[in-house]
């Protein structure tokens, strides 16, 4: 059967909303210039989020508008290059999907042009502007006098001029600032001057500005004068994406004075001057250890403003570097900076200065002058070294509760860089022909110098064509795009925020818990009521049916008398608009006594906190097989939590009708019935009063099943109230805090195996922090009970799962749904066995998987089995072996680079285990000029159901797409939906679309037969003038699905989705950073409805799971509360992070008897794949650790997931490492926890 190569580029919309907009219009800024793609993806790319995607559509599409069109300029250089790709002669190319001669060419004279009258500006005087607020008097200074004096005059006043801080604060620390001075267009703050001793830069230039300028300099200057500009532009490279750098100015930087700042250790470092002036004063100082005497203080005067700071050249004999470590290379809050520079005395290497600058160390940025003082006069070797990292360790101390944690980490990595400049010196003093005592630099170190480089992504997506002579309109199996997407890259797609406000509508802010666990004393709204526009205080008073609510009915609407984790609503506040809302909630005073509180996963089992009794399957003689096993091995294994981050926060607007308690809501929500029965419940009203509709989705992943109640149930009860429309949208901060995510698990394992690898008994003892409510935490413990033995049959098994009640956030659904916890649990303990034994672990998984017929450790029957086809596939057309053997090599010429190599296995049972779930409705109505309206249970967000149930509907019709037309999920329309989860929505649903059309073709056979040469709209009008129904339901339930955890017999699957992942990685051992080289996927989704869409959810979960096991971490203060809110200090993944060379294979001739149309579920099974990046990392920590035998490392090491930068680099055990090791006093808090 022929294969088709997908470059999928107008499905690129297949999950991205509205955040595709922010994209699109950074690249339209470049269309008129014929601008490159690979400078696009350095520039404009950080910054812009769109994990769901997966990345790799949005790039391909882009690459379309580049005047290279993705071409990496290597002429075959490089082994990415297309020039350097294999050519595969079975595949063909689809010209129906991807034909560039069908591009609208660019035409410029359609381009928008520049508002003439705004253009006239530029040339007209400067004046001053003024604007007042009700609390904010915002001024724009036109001259630098203007400024003086307003300074002067306003000592306090604080000066903005890209609001990168200030805003941050106003908005999220409830900072206010009285009076703002804007001196962004002030010509002496403005201007570039090259000197005699540097570059001077006024305080308000841009960084955009700055970086040209060092550019333009390092290009036209001598090698030795442009070693400091090389350093600030190394910074500026990752500091943020153009866009930021377009406003930012480099005043602003220096004056926030922030302790983890990414150019001021690097100014520090360099003796960059700094001008400063106020009325009558002028004065010129060199930036040194003295300019920062405190947190967020610098050695400016109250009246004095910073006017420019001149980057000085470098000389002869000098050198420079800097660095920065932080959670993602762009736009993330640093972990540690550095700026260093040594100048050898004339002709030698003997040092005559030392400076090491550190930003992330202290509470400010600082200097190491204690050890570079005793370096003076030395020469540039290894006993230099070595005193120079032991003096490092010594002076650079952190104290065990240091804020932003990481202690070790920190503080090797403030070693690593200087080993890393140490490096680069001796690599340029090379080139140089230096003096014997000089240290000479070992061949395997050279790769540690390298700067951080990713090669341009290359891609492949493989899948079965149609089959020939299957009818045009026929759509089915064919890749057709998302019908969302080009509304959605255009922004015209309609989000629940988008619609329009109504006449009298009211903003609600929700009022959350500062406290973990407490009694609330006393609620004062006092002040908030003096906020403008203040209509009202929500409280459990104000709730006319039940405050309690929750899918167990453990949950409060509002908190009544006691709160049980931080973000616990305890009431809200209405007001005229969103901002009013802001200022009002912030002003409700709420005093507490506080109560024990459980935050960890430990302290719950501690103090046996659980919700219920343990849920267990067991199956054979544990005690058996045990006792013949040849190896036993036993350990822990933990793995955190993750955030939802969809795009769109939860959002509702409830609109009150005015009779008989009538309510309409507009949720974003992946489950319609709860929320009208929840909404139901606190207004006490029957549900037939309330209507849910749902336009889409801006994401969803599991989050918005049952927390997006949180917010519907409170817009209610204010709209009930008032009496008017009100209205809320979460914050991102907001919906963090409050909404929950993915259960972390700590898992208690002991494994049973023979020499030969093969697995004769495990026991793995499962807890999960639950979070203070039950939520679907039970239903989720059920399943990774389900998928403990992930791909691999296992005689003597026993499974328990304990759900840890803690004063947390309620952890909630999120795809995959306690599967991915499971089945990395098993990869985890696979691994082990395979190092015990000595065996190659691709070996001993394939030696344990399941073959067709056998019994799952819960006594379902696997049929069907594609495991291993997906296995010997993955295998092949990765090459697997023979990289491996480069990689060995590889490992063997680089010390302080270690790359590792991975297959892993998934198979995923596909099925509500609450059987009754597995249901679904659908509505169609056919009107009489033949169009079709559908409505389906499923809510659309962003994962193409709606697409795929128009493909579904049109086959089963036998008419095109077009006529079809969904408008919106609603509870009037298909009622008592199963919520749209598990993967299960396009089998549930679009066999429901099916019966709804044989219905609706049942009633017009007879006018067919009476006019078999006539159109489907002969045939529909004529039944309308018969008097026939054009409107059909439809309805589905899967059959044979049921299962009991007490006699471990049913089954609580349909069927299983099946995929292999082989992936590859560097990492680099000084610092913790890893690159995903390659990774190819070969996935069964059974005969594929839509490849495109299929394809993009590949891709899309992989994505999200390379976040969840190597990138996204959850950080918690022992008072459980949460400190990553946001994507500065959240990392999901990036443009950056998914593997430079990405390949998707569908499974071909697979069809699936047991879904419709032979297809499979697709959105949550390929998620755990990522798992073999994991795994990939650490496999490459070994090696490391293989090299560094000295230290008395074990061979079966702990790596907690996710794999991040401090957990690599800790594991990576050296020289460095050792000089480290931090001791925690027993009393002492960690400034974060392990929940």
């Amino acid at each position: 059967m022929p294969c088709k190569l997908s470059p999928q580029q107008d499905s690129a919309g297949q999950r991205p909303p509205m955040r595709k907009v922010t994209m699109i219009l950074s690249l339209g800024q470049r269309l008129a210039s014929q601008f490159s793609f690979c400078e696009w993806a350095q520039e404009s790319g950080p910054g812009n989020l769109c994990r769901c995607t997966g990345y790799r559509p949005i790039l391909q599409g882009f690459r379309t508008f580049a005047r290279d069109g993705g071409c990496c300029g290597g002429k075959g250089n490089d082994p990415n290059c297309c020039m350097n790709q294999k050519k595969d002669h079975t595949v063909t190319l689809s010209p129906s999907l991807f034909n560039p001669e069908e591009f609208m060419p660019l035409d410029p004279t359609q381009e928008p042009i520049f508002p003439p009258e705004l253009l006239r500006l530029k040339d007209a005087p400067q004046k001053q502007l003024h604007f007042e607020g009700e609390r904010v008097t915002w001024i724009q200074a036109s001259t630098l006098k203007e400024l003086l004096d307003l300074k002067a005059q306003h000592p306090e006043a604080t000066l903005v001029v890209g609001n990168m801080e200030i805003g941050i604060e106003m908005k999220f620390k409830n900072k206010l600032f009285p009076l703002i001075v804007c001196p962004a267009w002030i010509p002496e703050l403005n201007s570039v001057e090259h000197g005699e001793e540097g570059i001077s830069f006024g305080a308000s230039c841009p960084l955009s500005c700055v970086e040209k300028t060092l550019l333009d300099a390092v290009a036209q200057l001598p090698t030795h004068k442009t070693e400091v500009f090389r350093g600030v532009l190394e910074q500026l490279r990752w500091f943020s994406g153009k866009q930021l750098k377009s406003v930012a100015s480099i005043g602003g930087n220096v004056i926030t004075a922030s302790p983890i700042s990414d150019l001021n250790p690097v100014f520090m470092a360099s003796g960059a001057k700094l001008t400063m002036v106020s009325r009558g004063t002028r004065r010129t100082i060199r930036m040194d250890h003295t300019f920062f005497p405190g947190y967020r203080k610098t050695l400016l005067g109250p009246e004095e403003i910073l006017l420019a700071i001149e980057i000085p050249y470098s000389r002869e004999g000098e050198f420079f570097s800097s660095f920065k470590q932080s959670s993602g290379r762009e736009d993330y809050v640093a972990k540690v900076t550095s700026g260093m520079r040594v100048l050898f005395k004339p002709g030698t290497t003997q040092i005559e200065e030392l400076v090491l600058c550190y930003g992330g160390m202290a509470d400010r940025t600082i200097s190491a002058l204690k050890t570079t003082r005793k370096q003076l006069s030395k020469f540039w070797n290894e006993e230099l070294l070595q005193d120079v990292c032991a003096g490092l360790a010594e002076e650079l101390q952190l104290a065990p509760d240091a804020p932003g944690g990481m202690i070790e980490f920190r503080r090797t990595l403030t070693l690593s860089f200087f080993f890393k400049f140490y490096l680069t010196v001796l690599q340029k003093l090379g080139k140089v022909d230096s003096e014997d005592k000089c240290g000479k630099l070992d061949p395997t170190f050279a790769s540690a110098t390298l700067l951080f480089q990713k090669d341009p992504p290359t891609n492949v997506q493989l899948f079965q064509e149609v089959p020939k002579g299957q009818s045009e309109e026929d759509m089915v199996g064919r890749p057709l795009p998302h019908l969302g997407a080009s509304m959605q890259a255009c922004g015209e797609a309609m989000y629940c925020d988008d619609i329009p406000r109504y006449q009298n509508e009211l903003s609600l802010r929700l009022v959350t818990s500062t406290r973990a666990h407490a009694k609330i004393k006393s609620i004062d709204t006092s002040e908030a009521q003096k906020v403008p526009g203040f209509v009202c205080f929500l409280s459990a008073d104000d709730v006319s049916g039940s405050n309690k609510t929750g899918f167990f009915n453990d949950e409060t609407v509002f908190a009544n008398d006691e709160v049980t984790c931080v973000g616990h609503i305890i009431g809200a506040v209405v007001t005229d608009t969103p901002e009013h809302a802001q200022r009002a909630a912030q002003a409700v005073k709420i005093t507490y006594e506080d109560l024990p509180a459980i935050i960890t996963i430990e302290d719950a089992i501690k103090h046996n906190s659980f919700y219920g009794s343990e849920l267990k399957i067991e199956k054979g003689d544990l005690q058996k097989g045990f006792a013949e096993a040849d190896n036993i091995v036993s350990g822990e294994f933990y793995i955190g939590g993750q955030e939802h981050f969809y795009l769109e926060t939860h959002c509702a607007i409830a609109v009150p009708k005015g009779e008989a308690g009538e309510m309409e809501l507009f949720v974003s929500t992946q489950n319609t019935t709860k929320t009208q029965a929840f909404v139901a419940k606190v207004l006490g009203v029957p549900a037939n009063r309330i209507l849910i509709r749902v336009k889409r989705l801006g994401g969803g992943f599991g989050g918005k099943e049952i927390r997006s109640t949180l917010v519907s149930t409170a817009v209610a009860v204010g709209a009930y109230k008032t009496g008017c429309p009100v209205r809320c949208m979460l914050d991102r901060d907001e919906d963090m805090l409050i909404t929950g995510g993915r259960h972390p698990f700590l898992a208690r394992y002991k494994v049973g195996f023979m020499k030969t690898g093969r697995i004769v008994a495990l026991e793995v003892d499962h807890y999960s922090n639950a979070g203070n409510t039950l939520d679907l935490s039970e239903a989720i413990m059920q399943q990774t009970l389900l998928h403990m033995d992930n791909g691999y049959k296992i005689p003597n098994i026993r499974g328990t799962g304990w759900l840890c009640k803690t004063n947390l956030p309620s952890n909630t659904a999120f795809r995959g749904f306690g599967r991915p916890q499971g089945m990395l649990i098993a990869e985890h303990w696979m691994s082990e066995i395979a190092v015990t034994c000595g065996l190659p672990a691709e070996e001993v998984r394939r030696k344990n998987m399941y073959k067709e017929g056998d019994l799952t450790h819960f006594n379902q029957k696997l049929e069907g089995f594609t495991l291993t086809r997906c296995w010997d596939e993955c295998l092949a057309s990765s090459q697997y072996h023979a990289r491996k053997s480069e990689i060995d090599k590889f490992n063997k010429e680089n010390c302080w680079k270690k790359r590792g190599l991975c297959i892993v296995p998934t198979k995923f049972g596909v099925s509500f285990t609450v059987h009754f779930l597995n249901q679904a409705g659908a509505l169609i109505h056919v009107y009489t000029d033949g169009s079709v309206l559908l409505t389906h249970g499923g809510t659309e967000m962003g994962q193409g159901l709606h697409t795929k149930m128009v493909q579904v509907a049109s086959r089963a019709l036998k008419i095109p797409t077009s006529k079809i037309y969904i408008s919106e999920t609603s509870t009037n329309t298909v009622p008592n939906t199963s919520p749209t989860a598990a993967s299960v929505s396009t089998d549930l649903n679009g066999q429901a679309v099916y019966e709804a059309c044989q219905t609706i073709l049942k009633r017009l056979e007879p006018f067919k037969r009476k006019n078999p040469s006539g159109s489907w709209e002969d045939w529909v009008i004529a039944a309308y003038q018969d008097a026939v129904s054009l409107s059909a339901t439809g309805f589905y339930k899967a059959p044979d699905v049921g299962y009991s955890f007490e006699t471990n017999s049913g089954n609580p699957f349909n069927y299983f989705s099946y995929g292999v992942a082989c992936s590859e990685v560097e990492i680099d051992c000084l610092t913790g950073d890893h690159k995903n080289l390659r990774t190819d996927i070969v996935m069964d989704v059974g005969s594929s409805l839509n490849p495109a869409i299929d394809i993009g959810q590949v891709e899309g979960a992989f994505v999200q799971g390379l976040g969840l096991f190597t990138l996204e971490e959850l950080q918690y203060s022992p008072e459980g509360s949460l400190y990553t809110r946001g994507p500065s200090t959240y990392k999901i993944p990036t443009f950056d992070s998914i593997p430079i060379e990405f390949r998707v294979s569908l499974l071909r001739d697979s069809p699936n008897k047991k879904a419709i149309y032979a297809s499979k579920a697709v959105g949550e099974p390929p998620l755990f794949l990522a798992a073999s990046v994991f795994f990939a990392i650490k496999d490459a920590i070994r090696a490391a650790r293989a090299q560094h035998k000295d230290y008395d490392m074990k061979e079966l090491f702990r790596l907690d997931s996710p794999a991040t930068q401090e957990k690599i680099r800790n594991a990576c055990v050296d020289k460095f490492t050792t000089l480290c090791v931090t001791g925690v006093p027993e009393n002492c808090k960690a400034w974060s926890l392990r929940v």
